[in-house]
C-alpha cells in the first residue's frame, strides 16, 4: 500500500506579494526552495494563517536569497501582502518506507523570509 506524506514544509513565511493578472501558481525565493527540497513545478498546498484560506497550486521558481513569495492569478485572491502562509508539499511512499521518512521542515524568519 502507499500513502501520501508530508515531503516538505516552508513554514510561516511572509507573502511579498499577490499578482492577479499572472497566470498563476506560486513563486518562491529558490534559495527557500532548495532548503524545503521543493523544485519548480511541484504542486503544493498552501495555508493562510491571516484567514484560513486553503489552495494547491504549483512552484515558480524566484530569485535566490530575494525573499520573495508571491501568490499569483487566481490564488492571488486567497491572500494578501503580509500574511502569513505555510507551504506544503507532500510525497507518496510505500507504508513502510513512509513509516521512517523524515520530511524538509524549513522556518525562516518571518520579516524578510531569510533563512538565518
Amino acid at each position: 500500500m502507499q500513502i501520501q506524506v508530508v515531503k516538505s514544509k516552508i513554514h510561516r513565511v511572509t507573502v511579498t506579494g499577490a499578482d492577479l493578472n499572472y497566470i498563476g501558481s506560486i513563486t518562491i525565493d529558490e534559495a527557500l526552495m532548495d532548503a524545503a527540497n521543493i523544485i519548480e513545478g511541484e504542486k503544493v498546498s498552501i495555508v493562510n494563517i491571516n484567514n484560513g484560506e486553503r489552495l494547491e497550486t504549483y512552484v515558480i521558481k524566484g530569485n535566490r536569497n530575494s525573499g520573495e513569495i508571491t501568490l499569483n492569478g487566481p490564488a492571488a485572491r486567497k491572500v494578501q501582502k503580509g500574511d502569513i502562509i505555510i507551504i506544503i508539499s507532500y510525497g507518496i511512499l510505500e507504508f513502510e518506507e513512509a513509516k521512517s521518512f523524515r520530511p524538509s521542515l524549513v522556518f525562516p524568519n518571518e520579516k524578510d523570509n531569510s533563512l538565518t
